[in-house]
């Protein structure tokens, strides 16, 4: 909410309405509240079978037994579910504000709009402009706010109400304010395993952010702790209130850095109200791929580098591994040969004219003719003329093998998987990577599976070479000759025994995936210039939203990055917003984290902590041989001190070894992550096992470990058996 700011003076208030009051009057405002919450669930429950009854009804539409009658039953199914989605979605509090203004008049805040029988308003949607001074009046500005309150619920239930008075001349005499205020109440809450709206406690600063303007590009900065995600998703929750024909037509595409943080985000739009979003992590931007895996860090700055761009157009415009390099067929008088050179030549020719390889597949044939008929010299030959000449190679097994086997119709992960042979490598890349990087590349290609920094060059293979055309049967010349006799020549998988083994994930055909209404990109401090291309491409249309800390970096090639991304940007009106308050970790902690970055980081942007425990994280040094049992000790600690989750981070490839240190545990309470698994997520207490290998891990290492030491909440303990990060 926008006042108080943490550290902000608040209003006078009387000794009347000082926030001690009796618990007997606090339970008869909380009763006041819920006869009113009563009645607005009672309105949602009617609203929820009304859209039932649509349902209902459009089912029954497709008795009419015609076409008509079946096309407006799907719309009306389907605005009818999407209608349920919402409202079900709302339940849990669905009412959570309230605002007493000078007027005296009432009005409720909640997660949707509802009206009563006679049309009149019950409760005013979060986004709607007349929900906007609840976020934004101040003690300074009450904007004609005499009372803001807060209802705290747990389902349909009020269990306690905060107050704000910002406005104690205008205030009635018999007015009652409880409490200290909501946001404080609200850090106080124990985590769990997901993010959780913060529509009740939007600070000003961040309501800023999610109201701007929805053209162009929106940046929200800020360090950790301060709000940054959440702001961007309810930021996508009200652009989609605000133009919903704009934004659900073209869609809103929401990408974070891995699965785990969008597991942990996606229950926060649904909670608004949205349920009409595509969350994707960084590995599943590509429709049909799904990647988890992360190459180490010397591979994956390799992969995301623009360097890749290059090395990726050669290999697509080249020939497959096992191409025939020559051609010779026996027509008539005469011996027709075509050789490397003339292939290369023709192929060349051809992608200059067609651009993209899968284009060219379609015409190979007619070209191939073309180049064969120029040979042809002996009078019987010429004789019969080309349609002739052309039917009879249409009808030769040799020729249809040869164009099939020479130009095939080809996908991305055919084409990567040439890369994973060192010569081919070599060839393509020789003047771009060192021979080393080459080494480690080929290494990394021929695993199975993709990473999460294969993706980006799967989606620059897929424009590169184009859709797979799909010609009717009785239209491809060469159909006729297919049968389970003829080897397939579309693939390499079965013929090259060096491909890795990656059957189970085939990004979609289609290309056209560059539609999006809205891109809303998190951690984007992340990002690679690769990755910064793939999603680039769905938002050509777009408009943007940008969160991310350049203190909180993984990517080490800074300027690479920043020029990546303001090509994906380029032409697109920016607007800045800095969020400058930590509300996550307490002042304890953050102290810790911001000595680091201080040392490490100069520029880093360090935010105002305003929450004290009086408990100081702890640092300790073990033994080797010591370090599984104290790590464990740690971590039963750790649980039996707060409610919420416990946070366990481990440097990469360590996750199994400390899963198997703790035994038996609840893993959604105490997760086992890894450094860079962590991004965006937080705990109410972090055990951080062995912090100097996250430091050396990558050169950015100190960054990581600035992101891990940031993610507590209440409590901190650094276990290790040497502690260099802090000299």
């Amino acid at each position: 909410m926008g006042s108080p700011q943490p550290g902000e003076e608040r209003a006078p208030v009387s000794d009347r309405r000082h926030p001690h009051v009796s618990d007997h009057v606090v339970e008869q405002e909380i009763k006041h509240e819920q006869a009113v919450v009563d009645r607005i669930y009672a309105r949602l429950d009617a609203a929820i079978e009304s859209a039932r009854a649509l349902q209902t009804e459009g089912y029954a539409r497709a008795r009419l037994g015609n076409e008509g009658g079946l096309v407006e039953r799907d719309a009306i199914v389907f605005q009818a579910g999407k209608r349920l989605a919402s409202l079900n979605a709302a339940h849990e509090g669905l009412v959570f504000g309230r605002l007493d203004h000078r007027d005296a008049a009432i009005r409720y805040i909640g997660r949707l709009g509802l009206r009563d029988e006679d049309r009149d308003v019950l409760l005013v949607d979060w986004r709607a402009p007349a929900a906007a001074v609840f976020y934004q009046a101040t003690g300074q500005d009450p904007a004609g706010v005499v009372r803001r309150r807060v209802l705290q619920s747990v389902s349909d239930q009020v269990i306690g109400v905060e107050d704000d008075l910002l406005d104690a001349e205008n205030a009635p005499d018999d007015m009652v304010v409880v409490g200290e205020g909501a946001l404080f109440a609200a850090l106080a809450k124990s985590r769990d395993r997901s993010m959780h709206s913060v529509v009740a406690t939007i600070q000003r600063e961040q309501d800023d952010a999610i109201r701007s303007p929805h053209r162009g590009v929106t940046l929200i900065h800020g360090g950790p702790g301060t709000g940054k995600t959440v702001v961007a998703l309810h930021r996508a929750a009200y652009l989609l209130y605000t133009d919903r024909r704009r934004y659900e037509g073209g869609g809103v595409l929401v990408v974070g850095p891995n699965a785990v943080f969008m597991a942990y985000i996606e229950r926060v739009l649904p909670s608004l109200g949205e349920t009409s979003v595509s969350l994707r992590a960084l590995g599943e931007v590509v429709e049909g791929v799904d990647a988890t895996r992360h190459d180490v860090p010397r591979v994956a700055v390799i992969k995301g580098s623009a360097r890749m761009r290059r090395v990726l157009a050669r290999t697509a415009r080249g020939p497959r591994p096992d191409a025939p390099t020559s051609f010779r067929i026996f027509y008539r008088d005469d011996v027709l040969r075509l050789d490397a050179h003339e292939l290369r030549r023709l192929r060349r020719d051809l992608l200059d004219r067609w651009h993209r390889r899968n284009r060219v597949a379609p015409h190979v044939d007619e070209e191939l003719i073309d180049l064969l008929w120029g040979k042809v010299a002996g009078d019987r030959a010429l004789g019969r003329g080309k349609d002739e000449f052309a039917r009879t190679l249409h009808g030769d097994r040799s020729f249809v093998d040869f164009v099939r086997g020479w130009w095939p119709v080809v996908d991305a992960v055919d084409v990567l998987g040439w890369l994973s042979d060192r010569d081919r490598l070599a060839a393509d890349a020789g003047d771009i990577l060192s021979p080393a990087e080459i080494d480690d590349l080929v290494e990394s290609l021929s695993a199975d599976g993709f990473s999460v920094e294969d993706v980006p060059l799967l989606d620059e293979l897929r424009y590169l070479v184009g859709e797979a055309p799909e010609p009717e049967a009785d239209e491809d010349p060469l159909a006729d000759l297919y049968d389970e006799t003829v080897p397939e020549l579309s693939t390499v998988d079965d013929r090259w025994g060096a491909v890795p083994d990656r059957s189970g994930a085939r990004p979609t055909a289609s290309i056209e995936d560059d539609g999006y209404a809205h891109v809303l990109v998190d951690e984007a401090q992340d990002l690679t210039p690769m990755q910064w291309r793939m999603i680039g491409r769905r938002g050509r249309h777009a408009s943007w939203t940008v969160v991310g800390d350049a203190a909180q970096s993984s990517w080490p090639l800074t300027q690479e990055a920043v020029s990546a991304r303001d090509e994906a940007l380029s032409g697109l009106e920016q607007r800045a917003f800095r969020l400058s308050t930590n509300y996550r970790n307490s002042r304890e902690i953050y102290e810790l984290a911001a000595n680091l970055a201080r040392t490490h980081i100069p520029a880093a942007d360090l935010p105002n902590a305003v929450r004290e425990t009086g408990v100081e994280p702890v640092v300790r040094e073990v033994a080797a041989p010591d370090l599984a049992d104290d790590v464990a000790a740690a971590v039963t600690r750790a649980a039996g001190q707060v409610d919420g989750t416990v946070g366990v981070v481990v440097p990469v490839g360590h996750r199994h070894e400390v899963e198997a240190w703790l035994g038996e545990r609840d893993a959604r309470r105490i997760p086992v992550l890894e450094a860079l698994d962590t991004k965006g997520l937080e705990f109410d207490a972090l055990v951080v096992v062995q912090p100097d290998k996250i430091v050396d891990e990558a050169d950015v290492g100190v960054r990581t470990l600035y992101v891990v030491l940031t993610r507590a909440t209440l409590r901190l303990e650094i276990v290790g058996t040497t502690h260099r990060w802090q000299s």
